[in-house]
């Protein structure tokens, strides 16, 4: 299941990381995936001050965002990275390493998020697409919007033939590992949120009942 969520960053927000982009040094993106051989991009160098001050930019809004919240249930999240695809860059189809090697322990990646910045009209190609049994999803997002979608998915960036995209990555180790039992419990809480107002007092509470002590059971 995928989620989007238009206006994830401000206006503001998304000019401030793209100012900071234009000081930051980047490195090549194989850097921390080496033994990827589809990978083109590259990455904020890990120790740049103005890349670390556009993923704290970005980590702010992961954690204010009540509907990504909603959706990820997140137990803990990566710095959120600066991502720049110039022209015939490429991330080729793979999956999600499954930990990332973070100082203090591995974090699960569960969930994977994209932060779009660059206008999508300064850039041809570029789209994240996704593998979704026989279909493909195409996203190319408007700045400030924000894409989730499991980490376990097939997915690529396509070639930039022009233009430079620019987008901030993240992932997140979430209290309900399985994508399953994630998508399940997210669709009851939501329809818990639209229709529990509506519902007597007795079966509200019996809705949260069950969505409380499933999540108390799945979580990890």
């Amino acid at each position: 299941m995928f989620l989007q969520i238009d206006n994830f960053l401000s206006v503001a927000e998304v000019k401030s990381i793209a100012e900071l982009a234009l000081q930051t040094a980047f490195i090549d993106g194989r850097r921390s995936n080496p033994h990827n051989m589809t990978k083109h991009n590259a990455i904020a160098e890990p120790g740049d001050a103005a890349g670390q001050q556009a993923g704290q930019i970005a980590l702010a809004a992961l954690q204010r965002n009540e509907a990504g919240r909603d959706f990820c249930f997140p137990q803990r999240v990566a710095i959120p990275v600066l991502t720049r695809y110039g022209t015939g860059m490429k991330y080729g189809p793979h999956v999600d390493a499954a930990f990332l090697p973070l100082a203090e322990k591995p974090l699960r990646s569960d969930v994977s998020c994209t932060i779009f910045i660059s206008d999508p009209s300064t850039y041809e190609g570029g789209e994240l697409v996704s593998y979704v049994g026989s279909e493909e999803v195409r996203i190319k997002g408007k700045p400030g919007q924000a894409v989730f979608y499991p980490s376990t998915t097939v997915h690529q960036v396509a070639p930039v033939t022009s233009g430079e995209r620019l987008v901030v990555i993240t992932f997140i180790e979430s209290q309900i590992s399985d994508p399953m039992q994630r998508d399940l419990l997210y669709t009851l809480n939501e329809v818990r949120a639209l229709e529990g107002l509506k519902m007597d007092w007795q079966n509200r509470t019996r809705l949260e009942y069950v969505s409380s002590n499933l999540h108390r059971l799945w979580a990890r």
